[in-house]
C-alpha cells in the first residue's frame, strides 16, 4: 500500500525539514517488507483567497487532484479522533490488509480542512488538543509512520 502526504504550505530548509526528511526516509526502508511504501511529500501553496470558507475550498480541490482512485484520505485536524501509535498501526494494517491501493494523510492550511473533506475521508485523526505548527505536524507524522512500521515489524523501537 503505497502512503503519501499530502501539505498545504511548504517547509524551508533548515532542520525541522532534516527532522522530518530523516523519519520518512526510516519509514522508506522499513516499510516495503510490510507491504508499506512511502510514495513522498506534495506541497500545495497557501490559498490567497478572500475568506477562511475560500481558502479552505480551493485547498480542498488542490487535495482532490492529488487523490487518486481507491486512495483512503486520513485528514489530520484537531477535531478528529486521537489514536494511540498502535491503533494507528492497526488502522494501517487493515486497510493494508483489506487491499487497499493507497492512503493519502492531508495537513491542511491555517483553516483547516474544508467540511466536505471530512464526509470524505476514511479517517479523521488528531495529533492532540494542542495546536501544532505546520513544520512540527509534518515531523510527527513522519516518526509515527516510522513508528507504526516498527510496531507491525515487532521491533523494539516502540515500547508500550
Amino acid at each position: 500500500m503505497r502512503i503519501a502526504v499530502h501539505a498545504v504550505g511548504r517547509m524551508k530548509a533548515g532542520p525541522e525539514r532534516e527532522l522530518a526528511d530523516r523519519y520518512f526516509d526510516r519509514f522508506s526502508k522499513a516499510g516495503p517488507p510490510l507491504g508499506l511504501e512511502w510514495a513522498g511529500v506534495t506541497e500545495a501553496p497557501e490559498s490567497r483567497a478572500g475568506s477562511a470558507d475560500e481558502r479552505r475550498r480551493e485547498e480542498a480541490a488542490r487535495l482532490i487532484t492529488h487523490l487518486g482512485g481507491g486512495t483512503a484520505l486520513v485528514l489530520l485536524d484537531e477535531r478528529g479522533n486521537n489514536p494511540g501509535s498502535q491503533e494507528f498501526a492497526g488502522w494501517l494494517a487493515r486497510y493494508r490488509d483489506d487491499g487497499q491501493r493507497s492512503v493519502m494523510i492531508a495537513i491542511g492550511g491555517h483553516d483547516g480542512h474544508a467540511p466536505e473533506l471530512r464526509g470524505d475521508a476514511a479517517l479523521v485523526m488528531s495529533l492532540g488538543a494542542l495546536t501544532w505548527p505546520h513544520q512540527l505536524v509534518r515531523i510527527m507524522i513522519a516518526e509515527q509512520l516510522y513508528r507504526a512500521a516498527t510496531i507491525l515489524s515487532g521491533h523494539p523501537y516502540h515500547r508500550a
